[in-house]
C-alpha cells in the first residue's frame, strides 16, 4: 500500500511540475511578445493596417485613432491617437519603423499620441526627427511640443547618449492639392471645409491601388469625389442617437445637448453608408468606434442599408486591406 501511495504521489508530483513548467514557458512567451524586437514591417503590395480604432473617448478595447499605410519598407501613419506605441506593437510594427505622421487635423484625438511615438521610437533606435504633414496649424502644435520635452529630451539624451536628432519633429504644413512621392507610394491631400478647423483627407496611390483615409465627414461631396472608386475608404462611423431616441430605453444620458453637438462634427452611423456609395468605394473601414450599445453584425446591418460593398469593422492591429 505504501509502494502505491509513494508511486501515485510522484506521479502527482510530476504533474504539478509539469503544470508549473507549462506556465512559466506560456509567461515567458508572453513577455517575449511584449518586449521582443520587431522585424521591420514590409508589403509587396499596399497594406492598410488599422492600428487604433476608437476616437477621443476612453475605451479599453479601442485605443485612439492611427491608420497605418505599408508599401515596400515605408511605413506611413494618418494620425496619432491615444496608445499609438503600443497599437504598433500589436500590429507588429517597430516603433521606429515609422518616419512620417499625416494629420487630418488637430482634434486632439488626433495628435495626443504624436510625443509618445516620437520618444519611445528614439528609444527604440530612431535618429532621425520624426516628419509631421498637417494642416495649418501644424507647426505651431509641433513647436509646442518640442518646448514642452526639451529638457527632458536634452537629459535624456545626455544620459542614455542618444542622437539628438532621433527625438526632434519636423513640421510641414501643407493644403488642398499637396502630393508627394514617397518610394512607389504616391500621397495627395485634399481639403474638407464647413469644419472648426483645417482639416484634410488623405490619398495613398501604388499601382492599381487606391485608398482613401479621412478623419471627419464634413464637406461630403468633395470627400466623396476624392474617394471616387477607391479600393478602400477608411471612415468613422460615431453612434449618435437623439435624447428622443435614447428616452425610454434606460440610458444615462448626462449631458444630452452635447449629443446634438457632437453630431455637427462627426459622421453618423447611419449616414456613413451613403458616403461610401455616393464614392463607389468598394470596400468601407469603420474606425472611431466608440463602446457599445452596438455589435459589429449591427454595425454591418445599419451601414448595409445604404451601401452594398464589403464593410469591416475591424479590431486594433487588424489588417484591413488587401
Amino acid at each position: 500500500m505504501d509502494g502505491k501511495l509513494l508511486f501515485l504521489g510522484l506521479i502527482i508530483g510530476i504533474l504539478i511540475l509539469a503544470w508549473i513548467g507549462a506556465g512559466v514557458l506560456w509567461r515567458a512567451a508572453e513577455m517575449a511578445e511584449i518586449v521582443a524586437p520587431l522585424d521591420r514591417r514590409t508589403a509587396i503590395e499596399l497594406e492598410v493596417v488599422a492600428l487604433g480604432t476608437g476616437n477621443e473617448y476612453e475605451n479599453p478595447e479601442r485605443l485612439g485613432p492611427s491608420t497605418a499605410i505599408v508599401h515596400g519598407d515605408s511605413v506611413v501613419l494618418v494620425d496619432a491617437g491615444r496608445g499609438l506605441p503600443e497599437a504598433l506593437r500589436s500590429a507588429k510594427i517597430p516603433v521606429d519603423q515609422p518616419a512620417i505622421v499625416l494629420l487630418t487635423n488637430l482634434l486632439p484625438q488626433n495628435t495626443m499620441g504624436l510625443d509618445d511615438l516620437a520618444y519611445t521610437g528614439w528609444l527604440s533606435g530612431r535618429s532621425a526627427p520624426l516628419r509631421i504633414v498637417g494642416p495649418t496649424g501644424t507647426r505651431a502644435l509641433v513647436e509646442g511640443l518640442e518646448a514642452a520635452h526639451a529638457a527632458g529630451r536634452e537629459a535624456l539624451g545626455r544620459s542614455l547618449e542618444l542622437p539628438s536628432e532621433g527625438g526632434r519633429f519636423l513640421a510641414f504644413e501643407v493644403g488642398d492639392g499637396h502630393a508627394e512621392e514617397l518610394g512607389g507610394l504616391r500621397l495627395e491631400a485634399r481639403a474638407l471645409e464647413g469644419g472648426p478647423l483645417p482639416t484634410l483627407a488623405w490619398r495613398f496611390t501604388a499601382g492599381e491601388h487606391r485608398v482613401v483615409v479621412s478623419g471627419s465627414g464634413w464637406d461630403r461631396d468633395a470627400l466623396a469625389s476624392f474617394a471616387a472608386n477607391a479600393d478602400v475608404l477608411v471612415h468613422e462611423a460615431a453612434y449618435l442617437p437623439t435624447p428622443e431616441e435614447l428616452a425610454g430605453t434606460g440610458a444615462e444620458i448626462p449631458n444630452p445637448e452635447r449629443l446634438a453637438l457632437e453630431a455637427k462634427i462627426h459622421t453618423s452611423i447611419l449616414d456613413v453608408g451613403k458616403l461610401a456609395r455616393e464614392a463607389q468605394a468598394e470596400r468601407l473601414v469603420l474606425v472611431r468606434l466608440r463602446p457599445p450599445p452596438f455589435f459589429e453584425l449591427q454595425v454591418r446591418s445599419l451601414v448595409a442599408n445604404d451601401y452594398e460593398g464589403e464593410i469591416v469593422v475591424p479590431k486594433d492591429g487588424e489588417v484591413v486591406y488587401p
